[in-house]
């Protein structure tokens, strides 16, 4: 998908600021304490969907309002669902006052006045339009001046990153799919309901893997790396946990094949001088000779093989076994039957 990007720092410092003031002046007043010489770096990327808008911004602190008079002047009244990734945020809305900390979702209407203090900061917005979302309205303006410091607005958080981090790689044409899935997916972690739980399935499922993922690569080469570990650290159950691994052989499968594709880089580094055993040591084998005879069943070539093959300048390529697929291993996916 094609973003329309605003960046600053190519600009001379003196007109930093005011290039970004412009750019938001249509429905914020902004301002900064800092002097205009000292400059102010700040880039936006954005995608328009229809009914949605995803940004990404990353900005040195400031301060914005949103007045009776902008509102008066542009009365669009979108919702913005937004997450900060660094950055804390002092919120003034609905006569509430909050301090919001990176990581909590939250949600305001652009109907409403309101302010915000920053530090500098990383954030995720979804503008949400009311036409679009009109199904869940009545739980997003629940929601408006709250954060959603739970673990569905957890679970939302990284949706909303994991979906950014995606959009360059769909199509065009996902636009439809993907409005629905985020309707879905919001819905589900604001007003938990069967109906919507099940509607948002897929997407529950896609985010939570991607904690799996993350968990296990970040623990490969410990030896407590197991079901209770996973569960922890992707706050999920166990019956969750084997239900989304099912497709990848199990829990213990998948953790071996992430450990056996992590040992194929390591032999396939020309400038490491590792023994064999010592990588099967280090990715927790039992010995080096179960090490080897699992590395060729899954690759065909014996961990020898391809270190050989590296230090020849020939680079290998690890062709896995196929397993059962996962449900859906990509924001593609988990459009498809939307």
């Amino acid at each position: 998908m094609l973003s329309t990007t605003i960046e600053t720092l190519s600009l001379p410092p003196r007109e930093q600021f005011d290039s970004w003031r412009a750019w938001y002046s249509s429905l914020l007043d902004t301002a900064v304490s800092t002097s205009p010489d000292d400059g102010f770096t700040a880039r936006s990327e954005v995608w328009s969907l229809g009914g949605l808008t995803v940004g990404q911004c990353k900005a040195q602190a400031i301060a914005s309002s949103r007045t009776k008079a902008l509102i008066r002047r542009n009365p669009i009244d979108h919702w913005v669902l937004t997450v900060y990734t660094r950055g804390t945020v002092a919120l003034r809305a609905r006569n509430e006052a909050v301090i919001v900390q990176p990581g909590s979702p939250f949600v305001i209407s652009l109907a409403d006045e309101m302010a915000t203090a920053k530090d500098e900061y990383e954030r995720v917005q979804f503008y949400l339009s009311r036409n679009a979302f009109a199904g869940i309205a009545s739980s997003l303006d629940e929601a408006r001046a709250k954060p959603l410091s739970t673990p569905a607005g957890r679970l939302l958080a990284d949706y909303m990153l994991l979906l950014t981090k995606n959009l360059r790689d769909l199509a065009s044409d996902d636009g439809p799919r993907l409005v629905k899935a985020v309707e879905a997916m919001i819905g589900a972690c604001l007003a938990p309901s069967a109906d919507r739980l099940a509607n948002a399935q897929g997407e529950m499922d896609f985010t939570l893997m991607e904690r799996v993922r993350r968990a296990v690569r970040a623990h490969l080469r410990s030896p407590s790396l197991g079901p209770d570990k996973l569960c922890r650290e992707a706050a999920t159950s166990r019956s969750q946990l084997y239900r989304l691994l099912e497709g990848e052989g199990g829990v213990a499968h998948y953790i071996r094949r992430q450990r056996l594709s992590e040992s194929f880089v390591m032999l396939c580094d020309v400038s490491s001088a590792l023994p064999i055993g010592r990588i099967a040591e280090v990715l927790c084998f039992a010995d080096a000779s179960s090490f080897s005879r699992a590395f060729r069943r899954e690759f065909g070539l014996s961990p020898r093989d391809v270190r050989a093959a590296s230090h020849a300048g020939f680079l290998p390529v690890p062709q896995l076994k196929e397993v059962m697929p996962l449900a859906a291993r990509s924001f593609a996916d988990c459009l498809r039957d939307l």
